[in-house]
């Protein structure tokens, strides 16, 4: 069993560190994400996708793995109520109500996992 959570960690990471540099690669896919009411939206894109490769890759170093899944929970935490706004706005920032519809369950998934690696001794 240990062997899935270390498969499922590095899985994770390896999401989180991709995700971050689709900030930097594809900037204006996320400004939709980012409510209108917030200043400074492309600074928010690029720190958060630094935020994201930085955690990722602290989750890939055992003596990290807490703080690096904690970090990543409250990210997950944070980014929730935008997937859960995507599911029911007529536009979505995903683009369709069907790429909502999958992407919100895939965040539970990833909230699990990081509060299943914040609450384990390195990757068991």
């Amino acid at each position: 069993m240990k062997h899935i959570w270390n498969f499922l960690r590095i899985l994770l990471a390896i999401f989180i560190v991709y995700a971050g540099i689709q900030h930097f690669i594809k900037p204006d896919f996320f400004n939709a994400f980012v409510p209108d009411f917030l200043i400074y939206k492309s600074t928010i894109i690029y720190v958060s996708g630094i935020i994201e490769i930085v955690l990722g890759v602290l989750l890939l170093i055992p003596k990290y793995t807490r703080v690096a899944a904690s970090g990543i929970l409250i990210l997950m935490l944070l980014f929730l109520p935008i997937h859960i706004w995507d599911v029911i706005t007529d536009t979505p920032a995903i683009g369709s109500h069907e790429a909502a519809l999958i992407r919100l369950p895939m965040q539970f998934v990833l909230i699990a996992l990081a509060y299943k690696f914040r609450k384990t001794n390195n990757n068991g």
